[in-house]
């Protein structure tokens, strides 16, 4: 009888073998589009609406008329699924006209985060002798805006400290609004965020509704204390300016693990500075937009 040209342990081998090329052809295939997907997710996640160096036009889509001095804006992106693409607590500058035609430049934060798809919101106080403010209070639904970004030195990552407290005066909330919704809606960061918020009078205070959904949502995490300088009757919050004393009462006390952040007027941020430093707040503790 001839002799089998291979053994029975020839073919095991052989099946193996085959077996083996195979195996390491899907891990391949798998590993091609894990990678693959991968480059794509930063891709996207990467690309957003801004240009740093060119001004970018965005159309207004819908106007509305908060309060008799407060507009809200929202600019649509090129696409449904667009991002704006601003870090968390930056701002982008805004192009416009004044009455007299001349161009005015000003940074102005959104309100929305990037989560937001396909289009971003500012809430912006129209002052009657506003330059840039009174731009926007005259445009209409359908107009262009300029604008050009990400700009601003705040580098904010989820648990980057244990607590931030706010201290923001008129339209300076928002920062501090873009930053809290950021900490709030992420539900990995355990941060604890204490506002103290302050104005002229109960008309001006902006996003309202917003930050007590906020604070009732998110009781443990998230405080807001308003302050008004011409309170209503029956007024229950802070009464004047900004006080030491309520900084003390109301944001977190100076700790490594802390910082404080401040945007309002000029006078008003000189002020809270000097409330910091004296309340034993270190410069690494504090931030101003």
């Amino acid at each position: 009888m001839a002799a089998s040209s291979s053994s029975p342990d020839t073919a095991v081998a052989a099946a193996l073998t085959d077996d083996n090329v195979a195996m390491v052809g899907i891990a391949v295939a798998v590993v091609a589009v894990i990678v693959g997907s991968a480059i794509l997710f930063l891709k996207l996640k990467k690309k957003g609406s801004l240009n740093p160096e060119k001004w970018t036009s965005f159309m207004l889509e819908k106007k509305t008329q908060v309060s008799p001095n407060v507009v809200k804006l929202r600019f649509a992106l090129a696409s449904k699924t667009a991002i704006l693409g601003l870090p968390i607590g930056q701002h982008v500058s805004c192009r416009g006209t004044d009455l007299e035609g001349e161009e005015v430049i000003k940074p102005y934060t959104p309100t929305t985060l990037d989560s937001d798809v396909g289009y971003f919101e500012l809430v912006v106080k129209v002052y009657e002798k506003g330059r840039m403010s009174g731009y926007f209070g005259r445009m209409k639904e359908g107009e262009y805006l300029m604008c050009k970004g990400p700009k601003g030195r705040f580098r904010y990552t989820p648990n980057m400290m244990r607590a931030f407290g706010m201290i923001a005066g008129g339209t300076g909330l928002t920062p501090c609004y873009q930053v809290t919704r950021a900490i709030l809606e992420n539900p990995k960061d355990k941060t604890v965020v204490s506002l103290i918020y302050a104005n002229v009078t109960f008309d001006d205070i902006l996003l309202k509704d917003d930050l007590d959904r906020m604070a009732k949502e998110f009781p443990d995490r998230f405080k807001v204390y308003y302050v008004l300088n011409q309170p209503p009757a029956g007024w229950e919050g802070g009464v004047g300016f900004v006080s030491a004393e309520m900084i003390k009462e109301h944001l977190p006390a100076p700790a490594v693990d802390i910082q404080i952040l401040r945007c309002g007027p000029p006078p008003m941020n000189k002020a809270m500075a000097t409330h910091l430093d004296s309340l034993g707040y270190t410069k690494e503790m504090q931030f101003q937009f």
